[in-house]
């Protein structure tokens, strides 16, 4: 089979909100395990301790989230009082959905219209129950707020995703059967990325008491598995989702591969001792159709997540087919763990598979094995006795003696459905080392409400304080790139880990700090973005620098501009620029000063461009407006350059470009001698206007000249020779600027000394030489996404060698959403 990568993951267990808190709860040996909540229903008034009471329940124990009645209606666009209607389970999807896709660093706006499958695992409908207590409250909202179905296409909806969009229900097996389908749908190419989810929620007794009459409840409310002591289980909730893509692309992509699924396998009891009992040969089965398809020898297999219901005849029939199939040319050196999560959270049914696969990941990745809780005496009628199998008793490393790790994990349905999955370790690939490295950064949060904002920042500031080895530019391009840009927004520019964590720390109590901004949430508007071309710059030595040495984008432009003016100049371009330490550079002199300036800004606008922040509109003054041209499409860049050298008067052509430039304006195939002295500039000028190629602007120009919005006129000769000889009128041209709704102007270079304008909302400067190159770009590019500017994070980032951290996730806004007795017909529907 072809591997399956898994590159993201959200959960909320039984005392574990999140994922770092779900490994810390394993790895200390935690018990989740609570008396049932009042919210719930009174245990008091249920609870008998002699099972088979009608009515009543024999157990007070479960494993209980916290706020099941919370959600963010706003965040998904949801209203306050349809969401009452919704099944939490279906709400509790839609927020471990978004969180999981956020540590896959996957901005759920790019899944629109992809085929991106959704399969969720989920059986029970309490909440359904709850409403039809009250058959009145029954409108026609009803079946899309509690059919399973919609649990997954409500998902796909939000997120316009095109993929198959699915509910699976196998009972206890519906989260693994869920993985094994949304795999089978990557491989044929169904689909190209897949959300997997299990949900289970305890909302109303009727199961509890089901399962009590049945006896299978744990009178303690533990499942004591493999334990000599073993009654029965407890039952849990929760709701995992991963992310799944096929291996071959996650590595393409470089995401964070947290683990590898090799292969799986499902099948059914068939006829055997019962609808609900436990099948030995069958599970046998499966374990080994699962290894068969991964290429997994069983020997290889280090640990398995058994499914470990905890029942006296359940726990040995589960061992001895585990035992028959993992001894296969196995020896007594090749150590294998078996140990079950329902010992820490409970038996969370359809999402319970979903939890021992998310534990299992969590297990790999910190190459240890968590603590098979409650077990004193082993089952009498399980013999591990002259096999490698143990049950871990406490946390403990998880050697293995070749790599890499793999496990297996097993899940039964109630129903004779079975299902194996075979897990590997992620691959490490060796990271190259960028030379270029950025001396600041930009780290930019966002949110829905300006709560929701500082909460936010108070989450990276505990993670930047907890993970002290995380690199700034690894967080900075997780964020950036990895997460949803929201209205609320707050943007750092940084130096250290240490410093933004200051930064944050300020933001969050109010305090003015040094590199930091936000925007409050302004209505949204179609801003738009000129640049504006300088004619005489603050040039200096070594100017853009920084940003040669470290953007590639910067640098190959400038790279091209000096090789199309070799020709031209005395001095190679780049010499010119950034002189060997020592050497006096001529960049003051006309001849060198206006194919720098013209060369500088046009690298310059590539860079932004590259980085998402494209014009709506250019203009330029002087030399400037050759560059607004060529940005604009008039003329390529070659002839620009040509253009803008002659134009210093000092220009030397050599007799060969003469001949062809006379040729393409004439017709003439040759010249016999160069023009005299006095009319050499003019002379050469001139033809190099008339054998330029011209194109009408591809996006808004205004011109220095006229002050108006130009056309045709621009791509042609005469506005060029014209150009060179008459006044501009810069003024008007800023007034046609602002009449064309250009609020936000980026000057390509320092620009304030020509101009000054109320109607611009924003003039954002270029290089200047207070600052360093860095320092002001990244102010200038923090000042644009305050203001709503679409920035391409990836290109930001594509020069260096950054990979995809696991950060905090989005802090939900949520509040009570819930049926409540005064509840009317007419109150929900409308």
């Amino acid at each position: 089979m072809e591997p399956i990568a898994i590159i993201g993951i959200g959960c909320r267990f039984p005392g574990a909100d999140n994922l770092e808190s779900f490994w810390d709860l394993l790895r200390s040996g935690g018990d989740a395990i609570t008396e049932v909540p009042s919210d719930r229903w009174d245990i008091d008034a249920f609870y008998d301790p002699n099972p088979g009471i009608p009515g009543k329940m024999s157990t007070r124990w479960g494993g209980f989230l916290n706020q099941v009645d919370q959600f963010d209606p706003g965040f998904f666009g949801i209203l306050p009082r349809r969401a009452k209607l919704i099944d939490p389970q279906h709400r509790l999807v839609l927020e471990v959905a978004w969180e999981a896709l956020e540590d896959a660093g996957v901005v759920p706006a790019k899944l629109a219209g992809s085929k991106t499958g959704v399969f969720i695992a989920i059986s029970h409908n309490d909440y359904d129950k709850i409403i039809c207590k009250d058959i009145s409250r029954v409108n026609a909202h009803h079946g899309p707020s509690t059919y399973h179905c919609i649990a997954a296409n409500r998902l796909s909806h939000v997120l316009d995703l095109r993929g198959p969009s699915m509910a699976v229900d196998t009972a206890c097996s519906s989260s693994l059967v869920a993985v094994h389908l949304a795999c089978q749908s990557l491989r044929t190419g169904e689909s190209h990325l897949a959300l997997v989810g299990g949900v289970s929620l305890i909302l109303s007794p009727e199961e509890t008491i089901a399962a009590s009459h049945a006896r299978v409840m744990a009178p303690d409310g533990r499942c004591k598995t493999f334990d000599a002591s073993t009654n029965g289980y407890v039952r849990g909730e929760g709701c995992g989702v991963v992310i799944l893509k096929r291996l071959a692309d996650a590595v393409k992509d470089k995401d964070n591969i947290l683990a590898v699924i090799k292969g799986s396998a499902v099948n059914q009891n068939g006829l055997g001792n019962g609808l609900t009992a436990f099948n030995g040969p069958a599970q046998q089965a499966v374990i080994s159709e699962a290894l068969e398809n991964a290429e997994v020898a069983p020997a290889e297999i280090s640990y398995v997540e058994v499914h470990g219901i905890g029942t006296p005849l359940g726990d040995p029939i589960e061992a001895n087919a585990l035992k028959t199939v993992l001894m296969r040319d196995r020896s007594l050196d090749q150590p294998c763990w078996i140990g079950s999560v329902k010992t820490n959270i409970g038996y969370l049914e359809s999402a319970s598979a979903m939890a021992s696969l998310i534990k299992v990941v969590l297990s790999l990745k910190h190459q240890e094995i968590p603590a098979h809780l409650h077990l004193k005496n082993l089952n009498p009628r399980i013999s591990l006795v002259g096999t490698p199998i143990s049950i871990p008793t406490e946390c403990q490393p998880w050697p293995v003696d070749t790599t890499p790790r793999r496990a297996g994990i097993s899940a039964f349905g109630f129903g004779g459905t079975n299902s194996h999955l075979i897990l590997e370790e992620a691959p490490v690939f060796s990271t190259a080392v960028s030379d270029s490295k950025r001396p600041l950064h930009l780290l930019t949060l966002s949110a829905k409400s300006e709560k929701a904002l500082r909460e936010l920042a108070t989450r990276y500031e505990i993670y930047l304080q907890s993970h002290t080895e995380a690199a700034l530019e690894d967080v900075c391009f997780t964020a950036n790139a990895g997460r949803s840009h929201f209205l609320y927004r707050l943007a750092v520019v940084t130096q250290s880990t240490t410093q933004l964590r200051k930064q944050l720390s300020a933001f969050v109590t109010g305090r003015e700090t040094v590199g930091l901004a936000s925007s409050q949430g302004q209505t949204p508007k179609s801003r738009k973005i000129a640049f504006l071309f300088s004619d005489q710059s603050s040039e200096y030595v070594n100017i853009g620098q920084q940003l040669y040495r470290t953007q590639l984008v910067f640098r190959r432009t400038l790279d091209r501009c000096d090789e199309i003016l070799r020709p031209y100049l005395e001095k190679p371009l780049l010499e010119v620029l950034y002189p060997v330490s020592g050497k006096t550079s001529p960049i003051n002199k006309n001849t060198y000063n206006q194919p720098a300036l013209f060369a500088l800004e046009y690298a310059l606008a590539k860079l932004w461009q590259s980085w998402g922040i494209k014009p709506s509109s250019v203009m330029g003054y002087g030399v400037g407006e050759y560059v607004a041209a060529c940005v604009a499409g008039v003329f390529s860049l070659e002839d620009g350059l040509k253009l803008i050298t002659a134009r210093t008067g000092l220009m030397q052509i050599p007799l060969a470009q003469i001949a062809v430039i006379e040729s393409a304006v004439n017709g003439c195939n040759a010249i016999a001698t160069l023009p005299t002295t006095a009319n050499k500039t003019q002379y050469t000028f001139e033809q190099i206007v008339q054998a330029v190629t011209y194109s009408t602007p591809s996006i808004d120009l205004v011109s220095s000249l006229t002050g108006k919005l130009v056309t045709d006129e621009i791509a042609t000769p005469d506005y060029w020779l014209s150009h060179l000889q008459q006044s501009e009128r810069f003024a008007s041209g800023l007034e046609t600027f602002s009449k064309h709704s250009s609020e936000i102007y980026s000057e390509i270079e320092e620009f304030s000394q020509y101009y000054s304008s109320d109607d611009v909302e924003l003039q954002l400067p270029g290089l200047c030489q207070e600052k360093s190159d860095w320092q002001q770009i990244l102010e200038s590019l923090r000042e644009l996404y305050l203001l709503g500017a679409s920035v391409d994070w990836s290109n930001f980032d594509r020069d260096y060698q950054c990979r995809r951290l696991q950060l905090p996730t989005y802090p939900f806004q949520r509040q009570r959403c819930w049926i409540e007795l005064t509840d009317s017909t007419t109150e929900l529907s409308r």
